[in-house]
């Protein structure tokens, strides 16, 4: 199985160690990863914020740089979520329209290429800990997923999940929301914040950065000792026990 990183922004300039622990679970679930060069943006920020012509700039950069991709991988709903907006973007166009839709066909979320093309919901992982999770919005409401990063976390050994209330409300974040609307962003977050202090968790996951970095500053802000880690280093994580079975382990086809 041959899989194309896109590595997003975030975890590119933020996060490394996210897009680390993403590569090495594909690895070793026998994918084959290459990372193209000449990624950069998917174009969300700027498309989000009501500039089309010059995000188009950015999106056909990006059906350059995966065209030639069997499957395209990111750690990220949001921005694989773009990717999907693209064949609506380009509709009618003769030179781009079908490299955008078939960007969009081999294009998926980290966990939702773990579980719907791989066929796994075991990944051999082990986390001691009480954690929680927060669904992002473009991963739950663009995408349309909302099974496989649970299943995944299922299947964890050693980690206790605890339901989030109100987990389908945002952040706060939102990328640009956040930046124009501060003072509404800050009192969403502080819910968020709330909910997630209620479990009584220890550990706060999610499949997308943007949440978490947001999520998580305000957390610090507040003295709360809840660590964030993304659903990538949760299933690249094994306990010291666990480690001794590591090299005949085998993981369980879901």
């Amino acid at each position: 199985m041959k899989v194309s990183i896109f590595s997003t922004c975030v975890v590119d300039l933020m996060t490394p160690n996210v897009g680390i622990a993403m590569v090495q679970v594909l690895e070793r679930l026998g994918c084959e990863i290459d990372f193209p060069a000449s990624q950069v943006c998917c174009g969300q920020p700027t498309y989000n914020s009501g500039y089309l012509e010059d995000s188009k700039l950015a999106m056909k950069n990006m059906m350059r740089a995966f065209e030639h991709s069997d499957y395209v991988v990111g750690p990220s709903g949001s921005c694989i979520a773009m990717f999907h907006e693209y064949p609506k973007i380009f509709k009618g166009d003769p030179q781009w329209e079908l490299k955008a839709v078939a960007l969009k066909e081999k294009a998926y979320e980290f966990t939702q290429f773990i579980v719907r093309v791989l066929g796994i919901t075991d990944v051999g992982a082990s986390l001691e800990g009480t954690a929680t999770y927060h669904r992002s919005c473009h991963m739950t409401r663009l995408l349309g997923e909302r099974e496989t990063p649970f299943q995944l976390l299922e299947q964890v050994q050693g980690l206790q999940m605890e339901p989030l209330k109100n987990s389908d409300n945002c952040c706060g974040f939102g990328g640009t929301f956040s930046v124009k609307m501060p003072d509404i962003s800050e009192q969403m977050v502080n819910e968020k914040c709330g909910c997630v202090t209620e479990t009584g968790a220890d550990i706060l996951i999610s499949a997308d950065m943007g949440c978490l970095l947001n999520i998580g500053g305000r957390l610090s802000r507040k003295g709360e000792p809840v660590k964030i880690m993304h659903i990538a280093e949760v299933l690249n994580h094994h306990n010291p026990a666990a480690k001794k079975e590591e090299a005949g382990h085998e993981p369980a086809n879901g």
